[in-house]
């Protein structure tokens, strides 16, 4: 059975299933659920805890050896199943659907590793250990559920904030909700079960957000200009290298010609033959409402000039020019914009 990360605690607290999958690349709520279920366990009786890593050399009958074995301290056995590469490989899934069959109330077992996908999810060893218990993906929250999940953590404190503050703590964490359950941590030691200023917030924070190029290139698609040059500001300051950029707006040209002229022959738009999934079918959606044949041809014409003048180094300010390419994805006439003279 499959729940969201903030679903967990109100499913885990109707009591501990026979195993529990926990896979994603977002730290915070991983460690969340994570620590969750170790908790009840040991609270039920689970002393014993083995803690394997599938790893390079890895002996499948170290798992069996863990779920046969007996313990002089505990009869319950609880172990942990790292798997790096988030898949098992032939003998490994064979062993974990060996393992399903033998699982009992003695018996917790929890896997986890990072970001898995839907092949993953399609596996026998997947499917059969789900059937039995609980699977969780922990992905990066935006918009509305992260705003929804900063709410939680608040609550939990005894905190209240006013709608700016709460976007405040979004703008500074974004893209790292590890570093926003720290500052919430330490605005619940600064003011305890109170109501936290906009200006307290403020004070207390700092600036944490971390964004990639992948996001980056969503709010470009958007229309959003403003969060747009904030994420270039902080890749620049994170040392981001420009071609990574520069190669992502070239892809995205690439994609949005080819929905152009998928749409100009009038056919239903097969989001997925272009690989784009329906969390981000808006975003191109919008980027087309904007973007005609010609505007495509002059972006097509300004990422040629700007991919040769990166190529041989003579961009003087690289991420200003990144950003000035960025805008012309967002329908903005740069040719209009009154340069400034140092």
């Amino acid at each position: 059975m499959q729940i969201y990360p903030n679903q967990f605690n109100k499913e885990i607290a109707q009591g501990l299933k026979p195993c529990y999958l926990v896979f994603g690349d977002e730290p915070q709520q991983k460690f969340d659920v994570i620590e969750s279920i170790r908790a009840l366990a040991k609270k039920n009786g689970f002393e014993e805890r083995t803690v394997l890593v599938a790893d390079t050399g890895f002996s499948w009958n170290q798992l069996l050896d863990a779920t046969q074995s007996m313990s002089l301290f505990s009869s319950q056995q609880f172990i942990e199943l790292e798997l790096p590469t988030g898949k098992p490989g032939a003998e490994g899934s064979k062993m974990l659907q060996q393992i399903a069959d033998t699982l009992n109330p003695d018996i917790l077992l929890l896997v986890h590793g990072p970001k898995i996908g839907k092949d993953v999810q399609r596996g026998k060893w997947f499917k059969v250990l789900d059937a039995k218990g609980v699977s969780v993906l922990c992905y990066p929250l935006e918009g509305r559920q992260l705003s929804s999940w900063l709410n939680q953590q608040l609550q939990h404190h005894g905190l209240s904030v006013s709608a700016t503050g709460l976007k405040i703590i979004a703008d500074f964490c974004e893209g790292n909700m590890l570093a926003a359950k720290q500052e919430i941590d330490k605005l619940a030691l600064l003011y305890p079960k109170s109501t936290v200023t906009d200006e307290q917030i403020e004070y207390a924070m700092v600036d944490q957000s971390r964004y990639n190029v992948f996001q980056l290139v969503d709010v470009m698609l958007a229309g959003d200009s403003t969060r747009c040059v904030k994420m270039l500001y902080r890749l620049e300051s994170e040392g981001l290298e420009p071609n990574i950029i520069i190669w992502a707006l070239i892809r995205e040209w690439e994609t949005l010609w080819k929905l152009h002229a998928a749409a100009q022959s009038r056919e239903p738009i097969q989001w997925q033959k272009y690989g784009i999934w329906r969390n981000r079918q808006a975003y191109y959606q919008q980027a087309m409402n904007r973007l005609n044949a010609e505007s495509l041809l002059s972006i097509q014409q300004a990422l040629t000039e700007a991919d040769l003048a990166f190529k041989q180094n003579v961009v003087s300010k690289p991420f200003v020019k990144l950003c000035h390419l960025c805008m012309l994805f967002m329908g903005i006439n740069i040719y209009h914009i009154p340069l400034m003279e140092a």
